[in-house]
């Protein structure tokens, strides 16, 4: 799994690009609300993110004094966390999160940005919540932040839904709504060339990750719209979920 996912769509070519092409998710305005409600969430206990990545969420997380620890299966997006100020105080393994082990317990485990989806069979998502449990305390909580599926958007029989058009970019999602599959396409004008950055996965409705919740020991403590804690409707295209170790 490592390999498939860590490598094939998380490599050296994309983690050289990440950082400036998910720009606007390294916003203050973004981060700032995500890091205030882990940092409430773990209090004095150290925390653990699942696919760790670059350091978005990590690094700001350790600079408020909290013991930030995590898992990722690409080295390459690791190696671009450990060349930033602060990454000495995190400790990262290098493995699949869904199966990956690490010493300690912790108050809190995080999954941020849609990443379980990167996990491409429900057998796999199943296997995440469970190794989350494993690494929490009793009491201790488990954050996921995702899309809601825009499956709404589609008209009987259409597979494609463009996200993002602008002057050097395009992105659109493909689904398989049988198998609940999700490839997310970028292209990129780059020196008058364009370059495809494809993620493949699964995606799943909220209801589901709360089964998967209880089949690990866990509960749905709160879900939100956002990271400010905005209501969650029928109408919030994402979701920021809170499951306590029960």
């Amino acid at each position: 799994m490592a390999e498939h996912y860590g490598a094939r769509f998380f490599g050296e070519r994309e983690a050289a690009v990440y950082d400036s092409q998910e720009a606007g998710m390294f916003d203050p305005g973004v981060v700032t609300p995500a890091v205030d409600m882990l940092a409430d969430l773990a209090g004095d206990g150290d925390v653990l993110e699942m696919g760790i990545g670059t350091g978005r969420i990590a690094l700001p997380l350790a600079a408020r004094g909290v013991r930030v620890h995590g898992i990722d299966a690409s080295s390459a997006m690791v190696a671009r966390l450990r060349a930033k100020p602060g990454n000495d105080a995190i400790d990262v393994a290098i493995g699949d999160f869904s199966t990956t082990r690490v010493d300690g317990q912790f108050s809190l485990v995080y999954l941020v940005f849609n990443t379980i989806f990167n996990l491409q069979t429900q057998d796999e998502q199943v296997a995440c919540f469970a190794n989350a449990a494993t690494h929490l305390v009793h009491g201790g909580h488990f954050v996921i932040e995702l899309e809601v599926p825009n499956l709404q958007r589609l008209p009987p029989g259409q597979e494609v839904l463009v996200f993002h058009v602008d002057s050097h970019t395009m992105s659109f999602d493909t689904y398989d709504v049988v198998n609940q599959g999700l490839t997310s396409n970028h292209f990129v004008l780059e020196d008058g060339t364009f370059s495809s950055y494809p993620v493949e996965g699964r995606y799943a409705w909220p209801t589901e990750l709360d089964l998967m919740a209880r089949l690990a020991g866990m509960r749905l403590h709160e879900r939100w719209g956002g990271w400010k804690r905005e209501p969650f409707t029928s109408l919030s295209r994402s979701h920021v979920s809170i499951y306590e170790k029960t």
